[in-house]
């Protein structure tokens, strides 16, 4: 059989990144929800202290073992993560959950960049490329007034913005995977840390503590349980799925928050939709010469 055809069984780790990929593209409209009720920072740190409580009880024996590599690792994680969906959650009070998924997804071809800067190593000719689609797919997304002027909205701007902790999050696990450090006293203190840094964010911004509602409790918890899941999955699956594939398997995430925001009423505009192609395009773009070329290392080896 045809090695391209090798692609299209999905082992189940590959089932579950996709399943995850789901969800994780579903969080956007639950935030986006969620802003109508409470300040954005709130709400991050409410989010992950949850996701950190349920994590603790799951890795309680690992935790008594805690070591300084762990908690500085899961530090620096921690503070990428309350960076990115900080900002994130910001952009979400004024832009749709389909236009922040979309956006978001520009961490993909960023990350060759973010290799560049760190490693020295430069990145394949297709991550330009991928990043020229993807930022031309960002104008679009922004609509009419920002292909004439070249300008975002705040909302864009906070979500773009994002992108660059999300991608240095990214780094900083491959960096620390190969250092001996425990998954489970990482995750731990990296969503402890995203979260009590979100909550001591509050007073800096002037942001009070919101009224009570059913909406921002029950999303908080949700997404802090969600966070768990993803969290694990992810360690579970790419233990055996290359970061190439699996990459290209969470590409499909903002086209997950597309689908659920229109399932709920969000209707983008015609330029939009190609905007979010073409993000789409530009990461499947940034990840192709990598595929090509394992392939090959793997053909050569048989």
């Amino acid at each position: 059989m045809p090695t391209r055809f090798r692609w299209m069984r999905l082992r189940p780790q590959e089932a579950a990144l996709i399943a995850i990929t789901a969800v994780w593209g579903s969080t956007f409209l639950l935030v986006h929800w969620a802003m109508d009720h409470s300040g954005p920072w709130f709400f991050v740190g409410i989010r992950f202290l949850v996701a950190g409580a349920i994590s603790a009880v799951i890795f309680r024996r690992a935790f008594r073992g805690m070591r300084w590599r762990d908690a500085g690792a899961g530090i620096a994680i921690g503070v990428m993560i309350y960076l990115g969906y900080g900002l994130q959650t910001v952009g979400l009070q004024t832009i749709d959950s389909s236009t922040s998924g979309f956006i978001t997804a520009l961490y993909v071809p960023l990350v060759p960049f973010a290799q560049w800067a760190v490693f020295r190593r430069r990145p394949p000719a297709m991550a330009f490329v991928g990043a020229g689609l993807a930022f031309a797919g960002l104008i679009l997304i922004a609509g009419p007034e920002a292909l004439i002027t070249l300008s975002l909205g705040s909302g864009e701007i906070a979500t773009m913005i994002a992108t660059l902790p999300i991608a240095a999050e990214i780094i900083l696990i491959s960096v620390f995977a190969t250092r001996g450090i425990d998954l489970g006293r990482v995750t731990i203190v990296q969503l402890f840390t995203a979260g009590v840094l979100g909550i001591l964010t509050m007073p800096v911004v002037g942001e009070g503590v919101p009224e009570f509602s059913w909406v921002w409790v029950g999303a908080a918890v949700g997404l802090g349980a969600a966070s768990c899941i993803i969290q694990l999955t992810m360690n579970w699956a790419q233990k055996s799925v290359s970061p190439t594939r699996a990459t290209i398997i969470y590409s499909a995430e903002p086209v997950w928050a597309g689908i659920v925001g229109r399932i709920a009423g969000e209707r983008l505009p015609v330029t939009a939709l190609i905007g979010g192609a073409l993000v789409v395009l530009g990461i499947l773009a940034s990840e192709l010469r990598l595929v090509r070329r394992r392939e090959r290392e793997r053909l050569r080896r048989e």
